[in-house]
């Protein structure tokens, strides 16, 4: 980074334009910004600072008074810097935020800040070459190319008043904070806090892991009917496990046991069971074969009665046939007469009939085809009234929409009307809301104004205090001075001594020297009474300093208010956020009136579109109308012809078809009464055969002998159940098993089923408790197993944060560290032991070879950390001694040297651009001659290395040494910059 010029208008102490050519000044690589006191050479390096990153360093950034107060109310505050980085040149435009007299009206308004990048020559990849308007935007560019940050730059390039006499003296916790800001080594912090709050989560699931543990035991007890111990172990599980092996073993012996006894008990209940139904199976058989035996007379009339009734069913089957017959004959004769009565055909044939029947259907068949046309004549006449109504509302509906579109045309103006008077009220939202932003400025002053009121009223009684205490201080050392005045002679007689000149006559000879009084006062009363009024003095001055700026707060807000009260600009302001409101609601509306004109535009061509097909559909009806009047007419022609005498050819046709079918029908009635009468003869004759083949002498007889289904069902199941009773009762009795049974057997199977009771109650309860035995050593070998994964998977757990609890404790300075140094204090011990390094080169140049930096990594006192001890050590004694020892002019030597090193370190460590301009202020008052031509041997050493190097001082001997200076003069109005060179 090289600056070549800097422009400054109202800044600072500088009222009008003041330009400061670098390039001139530092044709050399060395210059001077040579001044009185209060001049405003640093006000220059605030200048660079603030054009760069929009702060000045130090303490007069957090005043925010950048604007010049003797600056002409019509002039812009800006600061304009030129300068190259990594080969681009460019310049930087800023103007601070302030507050300006209305150039109507009275009060202030405040201008905002403002800044410009703008590239000379070509830009960068990826940025504009109109530049940059953005102040965010500048900060963040100027920051890319540069590779610090402000913090960083003001530690690297504008070498502050003090800044490093106070790091070179400073504690470690001071000192700290100012490399972490330079060095960034927040990441190192996190990297602390990371292990930390690792440590945290895995402790956390330690005692997840620990708590599932006593969980499992817990379980483990529970189902042992145990408490568990305090400290649960493998061995307390094991013995659990061990017992409830035996407690199911035993359980299974008495399982087996009782099973034994149940089988046993069974058996005898089941042999016994067996025995008595035996004995109950042989006294029913014998019962059941005397009962039948007893029925036999009874079976026989049931056998010939089951007999006749199937002889005769045969015979029934067929009398009902020739019945039925007889019916059927009778009811075509009726519907025979009846057809013939209603055609008046009583002996036609059937063979006639159907001929004429068929010549009816086919004159019927020639009219079919004009069936179908009538049908479509009537389709065509309805079609002929909807075309006209089509027409009619075609025509009705190219009408309206001729209408509608006339109407357009208005409605579009006024939509036109709408979207400008919402383009106007955007544009008006921005003047309205400066407006309002404005009016809540004022606002929140005329609030404050009681606040600034007291304020002032009580700087004033301060001070109006202050005066009467300095008046009294003041009054005080008079007294003083007179008193002493009056008894100086016997002062200065004290200090006489026989044979010594006196130092107001010269004698040797002090015959009469006076003697002191009793209100004699010395100078140590003098010199407090001066140290009193001194204070008193600076009392009175800052109290009327606090007044007088009290009071110009309350003049400028006085002024800013223009004698409105809050409540006025509270009205005001509720009037404008109103209208504020208002605007935005029209505002709002633009986007949907342009929508709202595009979609009339559409809405006039779709009608547009829309008539043009009304009128060619009207056009089109009409003419399929007159097309279709013609086809109608010639039809009726013919369709009158055919229908004759009936109301349309249809009629005609039904008619013709209706006497075909009652011709056929009545031909169809003649041969079914024909074919029934010749069928029930027939039948008759088969009636007689079946009388005769079942060997009844009548077919009166045969009927009398039938038997319904039922009846004869129940004759069969009588006769079967009677055999199956007989065959059954012989089958018992002849089973091998029930031989030698006689029935009169008596057994006590109530005796045996108790016993058996007793058994499988006893072989039951005997099965549940080993089946709870084994489900309890089931159970707990599988919590066992629960607990045993559950150990398995704490002991990995327990390992790994014993390790990260130290090596958390080692990072954050703790535990095994015995250096008692955080990674990230580490870190920074490195990176000063670096600046010591560096620094240490050039102050032993600059102190001849004297002084050398000690970097120190010890602990600090009662355990506290350490690592960024600072030392110096003196070749002259060889001791190491504290950087505070060092005197006024060594100081500077040492942190001059200790700020080049840090520069170069920090620029080396930031990967920063290359520093090409350097400046340093203040200090070289403190150096005697010899040692201020060593520190320019050093500057020189700069300078060779291609850095231009200027000096801020007011020290005159420095204006001899360096040939090329910028004066800054004071003046009554402000301060002058000259250039000498």
């Amino acid at each position: 980074m090289r600056l070549h010029r800097l422009e400054v208008t109202a800044f600072g102490p500088y009222p009008d334009r003041e330009v400061v050519d670098f390039d001139r000044l530092g044709m050399d690589g060395l210059f001077l910004l040579h001044g009185d006191t209060g001049a405003g050479k640093t006000t220059l390096l605030d200048a660079v600072a603030f054009a760069l990153f929009g702060v000045v360093p130090g303490a007069r950034g957090d005043a925010k008074r950048l604007r010049c107060e003797l600056a002409d109310a019509d002039t812009a505050t800006e600061v304009v810097l030129e300068l190259t980085v990594q080969g681009k040149r460019l310049r930087l435009s800023r103007s601070p935020a302030y507050e300006r007299p209305k150039r109507n009206g009275t009060g202030f308004t405040t201008r905002p800040a403002k800044a410009w990048l703008t590239w000379l020559g070509d830009a960068p990849t990826g940025q504009s070459a109109d530049g940059i308007t953005r102040i965010d935007e500048v900060s963040r560019t100027v920051g890319r190319l540069l590779g610090l940050n402000a913090e960083q730059f003001f530690q690297v390039v504008l070498l502050p008043q003090g800044e490093f006499a106070r790091f070179l003296r400073a504690e470690t916790a001071e000192r700290e904070q100012l490399l972490e800001r330079l060095f960034g080594t927040w990441r190192f912090g996190e990297v602390e806090r990371w292990f930390r709050e690792r440590r945290v989560e895995r402790k956390h699931v330690l005692d997840e892991r620990r708590h599932t543990l006593r969980e499992w035991a817990a379980r483990i007890g529970q189902v042992a009917g145990e408490e568990p111990p305090d400290q649960a172990d493998d061995d307390w599980v094991a013995g659990l496990r061990e017992r409830a092996a035996r407690a199911r073993d035993v359980a299974e012996e008495a399982e087996r046991k009782a099973q034994r006894a149940r089988a046993n008990a069974e058996t005898e209940l089941l042999q016994g069971r067996e025995l008595a139904e035996k004995a109950r199976r042989v006294r029913v058989a014998t019962e059941a074969l005397r009962a039948v035996t007893e029925q036999g007379p009874e079976r026989g009339r049931w056998a010939a009665e089951l007999a006749a009734a199937r002889r005769a069913a045969p015979v029934a089957e067929a009398a009902g046939l020739a019945d039925r017959l007889a019916e059927r004959a009778k009811q075509a004769l009726a519907a025979e007469r009846v057809l013939a009565r209603k055609l008046k055909e009583p002996d036609t044939p059937a063979a006639e009939l159907r001929s004429r029947a068929g010549a009816l259907r086919e004159q019927a068949g020639g009219l079919a085809g004009l069936v179908a046309e009538a049908e479509q004549q009537d389709g065509d006449r309805a079609r002929l009234g909807e075309l006209e109504r089509a027409a009619k509302e075609a025509l009705a509906r190219a009408a309206q929409l001729g209408r509608t579109l006339s109407e357009l045309p208005a409605r579009t103006e006024e939509v036109r009307g709408k979207l400008a008077a919402s383009a106007t009220a955007g544009a008006r939202l921005d003047g309205t809301r400066a407006r309002e932003a404005e009016l809540a400025g004022l606002l929140t002053e005329a609030r404050r104004l009681p606040e600034v009121e007291r304020a002032a009223s009580d700087a004033a009684e301060l001070l109006s205090k202050a005066v009467d205490a300095h008046q009294a201080a003041r009054a005080h050392l008079l007294d003083v001075r007179e008193r002493r005045l009056r008894g100086m002679a016997a002062e200065l007689a004290e200090g006489l001594a026989h044979g010594f000149a006196c130092p107001v006559c010269g004698s040797e000879d002090h015959p009469a020297p006076a003697r002191p009084g009793l209100e004699q006062i010395g100078d140590a009363e003098e010199r407090a009474a001066e140290q009193a009024e001194h204070v008193a003095r600076q009392d009175r001055e800052t109290a009327a300093a606090a007044a007088k700026e009290a009071d110009t707060r309350l003049v400028t807000l006085r002024e800013l208010l223009a004698g409105r009260t809050a409540e006025q600009l509270d009205t005001e302001l509720g009037k404008v956020r109103a209208e504020l409101a208002a605007l935005a609601e029209v505002a709002a509306e633009h986007e949907w009136h342009e929508m709202r004109l595009r979609e009339l535009a559409a809405e006039a061509d779709s009608l547009s579109d829309q008539r043009t097909d009304a009128e060619r559909a009207a056009a089109t009806a009409a003419t399929e109308r007159r097309n279709l009047e013609q086809v109608v007419t010639e039809r009726t022609v013919r369709l009158d012809k055919a229908r004759g005498s009936y109301p349309d050819v249809a009629a005609r046709r039904a008619h013709l078809l209706e006497q075909a079918v009652a011709l056929e029908e009545l031909a169809e009635a003649r041969a079914d009464r024909a074919h029934a009468e010749q069928r029930l003869t027939e039948q008759r004759e088969a009636v007689d055969a079946a009388v005769a083949r079942a060997q009844f002498r009548t077919l009166k007889r045969a009927l009398s002998a039938m038997r319904s289904e039922e009846e004869v069902a129940e004759l069969e199941a009588r006769i079967a159940e009677a055999d199956q009773a007989e065959a059954a009762a012989r089958a018992v009795l002849g089973e091998p098993e029930l031989f030698g049974i006689t029935g009169d057997e008596v057994v006590d199977v109530d005796a045996a089923a108790a016993a058996a009771e007793r058994a499988r109650e006893h072989a039951e309860s005997a099965v549940a408790e080993h089946r709870a035995a084994t489900a309890l050593a089931a159970e707990l070998d599988r919590l066992a197993k629960r607990w045993a994964a559950a150990r398995a998977a704490l002991e990995p757990i327990e390992a790994e944060v014993a390790e990260l609890d130290a090596l958390t404790d080692v990072v954050n300075g703790r535990g095994q560290n015995v250096r008692r140094m955080s990674l990230r204090s580490y870190v920074l011990a490195a990176r000063l032991e670096e600046v010591a390094q560096a620094a240490t080169i050039r102050l032993r140049v600059m102190s001849q070879g004297r002084y050398t930096f000690v970097h120190s990594d010890a602990a600090g006192a009662r355990g506290t950390r350490g690592g960024l001890g600072l030392d110096v050590l003196d070749d002259y004694t060889g001791t190491v001694r504290p950087a505070k020892t060092l005197s006024g002019g060594e100081s500077f030597l040492a942190s001059l040297a200790l700020a080049l090193g840090l520069a170069d370190v920090v620029a080396a460590e930031t990967g920063s651009a290359q520093l090409d301009t350097l400046f340093i202020d203040e200090g070289f008052g403190t150096l005697d001659s010899q040692t201020l031509d060593t520190v320019m041997n050093v500057l020189d050493e700069l300078r060779a290395g291609g850095r231009v190097v200027g000096l801020v001082s007011h020290v005159e001997e420095l204006r001899q040494r360096i040939p090329t200076r910028l004066r800054v003069r004071k003046a009554r109005t402000g301060s002058s910059l000259e250039l000498v060179a």
